[in-house]
């Protein structure tokens, strides 16, 4: 029995399919199917059903898979814990990043990290928050940036900071000569959101204490700011933005972004990963690098920032 037996049976049983596991391994579909076969005659036992389509795991092989998560989990804690006492931070790193926080926060920090720390592979998916949930269980990546709470029971969450919301209000509405908003002041039929799937639609949402369809002139999908931005410029609405997005718009823009009156409404940003502690100090140097970038680049900002030796939850 080998790891990479463990690893192709893993990813045939992922996909349920023989040659897309191949292919992710970039092994040929013979040469994987012996390795599993080879597994197999070892245990003594079918670990998958070949007669169904797509393939499926027997009953038996289902609490194989299982344990070889744990023995996959536990093969890289031992590569992780030589690193870390050696001091090495390097390696393949796999983060995925929320829509609403990557062309943002993603300029920010990357430069300053890869110089840093030449050694680390990072790989960099955009994914909504299951998504990024998902493949951290899967082991598919090591980290996310997301929006948190979470709650989720494998998952560990680090604060990096708190980002309050801005409204985006054009001339056009009646609001837009506050120098403060409230979201009492606010017409939610004027309100431009993302589409379904962004946790920052939700987060708005909840905000309002307003159902979608008090907010809907008309059926938009848009994972994209710079469309409700758009929109609002062309009189049919308003939006509102993270801090980040905002303070990112051109400069002919700033004059129709609104601040809410304190305490302002924002959303925890965080850093999360699998309780399995895995590439931990990778992690620890990609929380301190944002933090310390973060803290430069917004002293005399609204953006709160968390410290990694406050904050270790």
């Amino acid at each position: 029995m080998t790891i990479i037996q463990l690893k192709y049976m893993l990813l045939v049983a992922e996909y349920k399919n023989f040659t897309t596991a191949a292919n992710k391994s970039f092994v040929t579909q013979p040469t994987l199917s012996i390795q599993i076969q080879k597994l197999e005659e070892e245990l003594g036992t079918k670990i998958f059903n070949r007669n169904t389509k797509p393939v499926l795991l027997t009953e038996i092989g289902k609490k194989i898979v299982e344990q070889a998560q744990k023995i996959i989990e536990e093969s890289s804690r031992m590569s992780d814990i030589v690193a870390q006492e050696k001091g090495f931070i390097g390696g393949e790193f796999k983060l995925g990043i929320l829509p609403t926080v990557m062309p943002t926060l993603l300029p920010k920090f990357l430069n300053t990290f890869i110089k840093k720390y030449p050694k680390v592979d990072i790989k960099i998916e955009e994914l909504t928050t299951e998504n990024i949930c998902k493949k951290i269980n899967d082991g598919h990546l090591d980290a996310g940036i997301a929006a948190t709470p979470l709650l989720r029971d494998n998952i560990l969450e680090k604060s990096l900071y708190y980002e309050p919301f801005v409204g985006y209000v054009p001339p056009s509405l009646p609001y837009y000569k506050n120098k403060n908003i409230e979201i009492d002041d606010l017409n939610m039929s004027d309100l431009l959101i993302l589409e379904d799937g962004h946790c920052f639609r939700n987060h708005v949402l909840n905000l309002c204490d307003i159902n979608e369809k008090k907010c809907k002139k008309f059926d938009l999908k848009s994972g994209g700011f710079e469309t409700l931005v758009n929109l609002a410029d062309a009189g049919l609405g308003m939006t509102i933005l993270p801090y980040l997005n905002a303070i990112a718009l051109p400069k002919e823009k700033h004059s129709n972004l609104k601040y809410f009156k304190e305490p302002a409404p924002a959303r925890e940003i965080s850093l999360i990963h699998s309780k399995n502690q895995l590439k931990l100090s990778i992690i620890s140097a990609l929380r301190s690098t944002i933090s310390e970038i973060l803290k430069s680049t917004f002293a005399l900002g609204n953006i709160k920032i968390i410290s990694p030796k406050k904050n270790n939850k």
